[in-house]
């Protein structure tokens, strides 16, 4: 310690010499000026800190047996002006014996609204500030943390403290180090935090209510999701923030304003969906909001380097996130809009997205499009994801042009897809990669159907990624309890079985959705490509991977539409791969089995009102818009695989599903059988007369003469009983 300067020398020698707490304590009057004069380097703060020892300092900040010659106040003030002083310098703020002060610093600042402290606020400043200097370096932000500091400092500010921006401060840089595991499942602290500062944002008429939209949206954007949807029944913030970013976007603003309003827009829509910006049930916010981000992605894209283009890739984002939430609802025809306002509407998004398709276009030729830079890349995947969502309603437009780029949108696509795959399956460090694939699926849909997309598609082995993508996604809708390690078996043998995490239920809706897409494209491959489907290797592995996973497919509501899409897609490449199918390949039978129960159990008359009316089950109702296409492929496809493959005729046999057929619709009242239903049915008996010699006795017991009679089922009638 050559380079400590001499009075620090003096200093710590004098401390290490004292025989006494009070002689150590008249010391400290000297530290305090040293340790804050040109004289204390790093080395010299070091020496002095080992000198004083930290439990000398700890007994000033919480023993009440100090000597009574000066208030306890003047003891605690003094102990943290030095730790302050020490705090600057990383090697002592992250001392363990200083991150072990953590809860008592806390307490201190907790306290600040105390009458003891009302007359030396002094002491709750260098506590913050003590804090603050912990907070820069990794230790320390773990042990806060750990010691629930985010809750405590949410308190803090909710209850309106003394200097409560310093606690604001500190949340903001602990929630963007730790984004969702800032929070705890007991999501009453979050609550109280944001709606003061959402109060704050929407009285405040200063610059104020610029800077609180920046902090709520870095604080929204770490909370948990699914708890704070679960708990938001007697929350206000929500509105609050509606008014405050509805005075925002009526105001004359410039870009200092707009930036944070926008951040903050797209956070709240992330968090809480679109139906947050018709609070008031009115369309004029969704409006506004969809022409601002529209308008602002023309500017920002217009004929700029690309260069400046990325510096405004954080802002661009936001409206990203914005136009793809507006796109998505107006999708769903619920927007009544008049024809100025549709038109205003469509020439405000066209405008926009011929500027993305540019930007794209110039990316795709351009040597950013290989950069390594989070930053670049993030933004690239979040121009592709923009566009994207786009497309997968603008089905006609800018079609050349769309082809020509699609090859690019796919790498990206598919880079974010492993990322993603790579995150899961690794430490899950930092924050959760968007899986760009999956936005563009809905897009991929209409691409299929499309001969030079497809041609695209294949060309780029695009249809090898798709299978990847579906038993990636089909591993998180299948939700399994985890492996219990052997050793402890025994022990846990009575533990009643775990359920998913409200996290985890959110994940498994995605992937839900992801797979009813894949299977979508996955089936338009099989049609329009049947010399692929036949022979092609990805092909043969889907149907592998379709037949061994589908009867592992446990039966609930939620899966009830993925069972239909995996059921129906396992029939189109059994049909085309049926010369490659073994008898009684016994995962087939399983398959076939639950295919079969998908078709059989979608119409009843048990739960009819009218028990001779023929009912959608109740199971099947409330999807039944995504599953009757599906049905109705279903057993169309059921009829053109049973003379490929004739031998699965025994399931429907074996598994009373053709007499059951028969029965129903005996009970069922004539004329009022729905004319694509009886065609459904009729074709499907009349194939299994065909393939199978044993269908005719057992449907005529079944009494399908009377079927055949009531419902008009003349090709049925006449393979049964002839003319």
């Amino acid at each position: 310690m050559t380079d400590v300067p001499e009075p620090v020398r003096k200093c710590a020698n004098l401390l290490k010499g004292t025989k006494s707490d009070t002689e150590k304590f008249a010391v400290l009057f000297m530290v305090t000026k040293l340790v804050k004069g040109r004289d204390a380097n790093a080395e010299g703060k070091k020496l002095l800190f080992e000198a004083i020892g930290f439990p000398f300092l700890k007994k000033l900040l919480v023993s009440k047996d100090l000597p009574s010659d000066c208030p306890p106040l003047v003891y605690k003030s003094v102990a943290l002006s030095i730790l302050t002083c020490f705090c600057q310098e990383e090697e002592l703020a992250t001392h363990k014996d200083i991150i072990g002060a953590i809860p008592t610093l806390l307490e201190i600042v907790e306290q600040a609204d105390d009458e003891d402290y009302e007359d030396n606020l002094i002491v709750v400043s260098e506590a913050y500030s003590c804090l603050k200097s912990i907070a820069s370096h990794a230790p320390g932000q773990q042990a806060l943390l750990a010691t629930g500091a985010i809750p405590k400092m949410s308190q803090i500010y909710s209850a309106q403290s003394f200097q409560t921006d310093e606690a604001l401060h500190l949340i903001v840089l602990l929630v963007n180090k730790f984004g969702v595991l800032s929070w705890p499942e007991d999501p009453t602290a979050f609550h109280a935090l944001i709606q003061r500062i959402a109060l704050d944002m929407e009285t405040d008429h200063t610059d104020r209510k610029y800077e609180l939209c920046r902090i709520l949206a870095d604080i929204l954007i770490t909370c948990r999701k699914e708890v704070v949807n679960n708990s938001l029944d007697g929350q206000i913030w929500p509105e609050s923030l509606f008014k405050g970013c509805g005075d925002i976007l009526k105001a004359k603003i410039g870009p200092k304003q707009r930036d944070p309003a926008l951040h903050l827009i797209a956070t709240t829509l992330q968090v809480l969906g679109i139906q947050w910006a018709f609070m008031d049930e009115q369309k004029q916010f969704f409006l506004s909001l969809l022409q601002l981000a529209a308008i602002e992605v023309r500017m920002q894209m217009d004929e700029k380097k690309l260069e400046t283009t990325f510096k405004q890739a954080e802002l661009l984002t936001c409206c990203f996130v914005i136009l793809e939430q507006c796109i998505e609802y107006m999708a769903t025809d619920q927007l009544d809009l008049e024809p100025k306002e549709k038109q205003t509407t469509y020439t405000a998004l066209k405008g926009a997205f011929n500027q993305v398709m540019a930007v794209l276009t110039r990316v795709s030729n351009d040597k950013i499009r290989e950069s390594t830079n989070p930053r670049d890349k993030n933004f690239i995947f979040a121009i592709v994801r923009i566009l994207s969502a786009w497309l997968a309603q603008e089905t006609t437009a800018m079609r050349p042009a769309i082809y020509k780029l699609l090859p690019f949108m796919l790498k990206v696509a598919n880079e974010s897809f492993h990322d993603l795959k790579t995150w899961r399956t690794g430490s899950r460090e930092g924050e959760e990669p968007i899986d760009v694939l999956r936005i563009m699926m809905p897009a991929l849909c209409h691409f299929a159907v499309e001969d030079e997309a497809r041609r695209v598609l294949f060309t780029h082995k695009q249809d090898e990624i798709l299978l990847e993508a579906l038993e990636f996604y089909f591993s998180i809708a299948h939700w399994k309890r985890p492996p219990i390690p052997r050793a402890e078996r025994l022990a846990r043998m009575n533990e009643p079985d775990p359920v998913p995490t409200l996290e985890q239920k959110a994940e498994m809706k995605v992937a839900r959705g992801a797979i009813v897409s894949l299977c979508n494209i996955l089936m338009n491959f099989t049609v329009l490509e049947p010399k692929r489907a036949e022979d092609g290797a990805t092909f043969v592995n889907l149907l592998k991977f379709v037949v061994e996973n589908l009867p592992e497919l446990k039966d609930t509501p939620d899966n009830l539409v993925i069972h239909g899409n995996l059921a129906v897609l396992g029939l189109l490449l059994l049909k085309q791969q049926s010369k490659k199918v073994k008898q009684n390949d016994f995962s087939i039978c399983r398959y076939i089995q639950a295919t079969i129960r998908f078709l059989w159990d979608a119409y009843n008359i048990d739960e009819s009102n009218d028990p001779t009316a023929l009912v959608v089950s109740i199971a099947y109702k409330g999807n039944w818009s995504d599953l009757s296409e599906l049905w109705f492929l279903g057993m169309q496809t059921m009829c053109g695989v049973l003379p490929l493959v004739p031998w699965l005729s025994e399931f429907a046999l074996e598994s009373g599903w053709a007499e059951g057929i028969v029965k129903t619709l005996k009970k069922v009242k004539i004329g009022t059988l729905p004319a694509n239903v009886k065609s459904a049915y009729e074709d499907f008996l009349s194939q299994l007369v065909d393939v199978n010699g044993d269908v005719q006795e057992v449907l005529k017991k079944a009494d399908a003469l009377r079927v055949c009679r009531n419902h008009r089922m003349m090709d049925l009638g006449k393979k049964l009983f002839g003319d």
